[in-house]
Order: C-alpha cells, then sequence, then structure tokens
C-alpha cells in the first residue's frame, strides 16, 4: 500500500488556494442566491468517513431544503422534491462541490481520490476495499468522471429507494474505480483527472445514465 506522496499536499494546498481565490466571487454570488431564496444556510455540511476511518464534515453549498435529512436518504434522484429551485440550477452545472476546496485547503480532502462517503457505506467495505481509506479522500477521481449524474442514473435504475438504487447500480462500479485510483495514483494520473473532469463538466452532450464501462476500459474515456 503506497504511502500519501507529500507532492500531493504540496499540490492541493496551492491548487486550492488559488481555486478559491480565483472561484471568491462566484461562490460569494451563490451563497447570496441560497439565502436570498429562503435564508437558510449557505453550505451543507454532512458527515463523511475520511482517510483513516476519521469522520469529517463536508462543505457543499445546500441545495435542499432546511431538514432535507430528516425527510429522506443520503442519495438523491433528479426528481428529488426536496431539491430547491436554486438547488437545482446549482446542481444542474455542477457547482456545488466547489466549497470543498475548503476542505481540500485544510487538509480534510484532496483534489483527486475517491469520493467521501457516509458511514453506512463504509461499514459494508470488505478488507480489500477498506485500502480506499488509505489515501485522502477527493473532488474527483475516475468514479466521477464516469458517473457524472448520479441523480438521473437513480432516477432512471426504476428502484424506488434512491439509497437502495445506489447500493445496487452505482457501488460496485464505483468501488472498482476507487480502487483503482488507489493503486495506481500518481502526479501524472492526477493531473489526468482534473483536466477530464473539466472537460465532463463542460461536455453536456452525453448521456449521463451510461452506466457500466466495458471490462478493462479506461474508466475515464467510459460513457
Amino acid at each position: 500500500m503506497k504511502p500519501d506522496l507529500d507532492w500531493k499536499r504540496v499540490f492541493d494546498v496551492v491548487a486550492s488556494a488559488a481555486g478559491l481565490a480565483a472561484l471568491g466571487p462566484v461562490l460569494v454570488g451563490i451563497a447570496a442566491a441560497i439565502v436570498a431564496q429562503d435564508g437558510g444556510p449557505v453550505f451543507y455540511r454532512g458527515v463523511r468517513v475520511g482517510r483513516g476511518g476519521m469522520p469529517f464534515r463536508i462543505f457543499k453549498f445546500r441545495t435542499m431544503v432546511v431538514g432535507a435529512e430528516n425527510l429522506g436518504g443520503s442519495s438523491t434522484a433528479a426528481s428529488d422534491r426536496r431539491v430547491t429551485r436554486i438547488g437545482d440550477l446549482i446542481r444542474r452545472y455542477k457547482v456545488d462541490e466547489l466549497p470543498q476546496l475548503i476542505n481540500v485547503l485544510v487538509g480534510d480532502m484532496s483534489l483527486v481520490g475517491p469520493r467521501p462517503e457516509v458511514q453506512r457505506f463504509v461499514d459494508l467495505f470488505s478488507d480489500e476495499e477498506r485500502a480506499i481509506l488509505s489515501v485522502r479522500p477527493g473532488m474527483t477521481d475516475w468514479a466521477s468522471i464516469w458517473n457524472r449524474d448520479e441523480g438521473a442514473v437513480i432516477e432512471k435504475s426504476g428502484i424506488a429507494d434512491p439509497d437502495e438504487a445506489y447500493a445496487q447500480v452505482i457501488r460496485p462500479t464505483k468501488i472498482r474505480l476507487q480502487l483503482k485510483y488507489v493503486r495506481d495514483r500518481s502526479l501524472a494520473t492526477d493531473v489526468k483527472l482534473i483536466l477530464r473532469t473539466i472537460r465532463a463538466v463542460l461536455d453536456r452532450s452525453h448521456d449521463a445514465s451510461d452506466i457500466a464501462p466495458p471490462p478493462g476500459a479506461d474508466p475515464g474515456t467510459a460513457r
């Protein structure tokens, strides 16, 4: 198992600080729109499991009604009625995750790494899958590019319970791709994943619900 690499933390600090500075006006504008909508908090601060199994609170722009966690599960279908009007717009343009640059800056997360899970799904990890917890979770990874619109995938699965749809349809491939990242991670891989993430966000011409990449395919190019 590879140790966490010094270059990665240096890259994360420099890039996240630069990103927060450059995106500051955009972040402030989004925050103002959220407050103007219902007067509620700007951020969602849900608990996720980080490196070594340590819990932390993630920063995301709030896209649901206040108290949404008491009205449904942790997974969200595209038609989830808890999503606000502003929240739907924020999700559509994939900017709800931008505040996680704060998590990266303080060391809870990395720019690139396995997406952090809630405890209930971490508890299902096999011994092999627990290798995912050996690195900092990230804002993007192979699984994020493969599964660009989780809500749409859950919606089209036909499974009524979003958490069950996530467990059956998304989680198995997501774990395989996360383990691929842990085994093969490098600075070159991180740069490639960042560039592919930007391209995936800008390219809205493909159907995000085409789930499984063919066996042996590079998951970064799967549709």
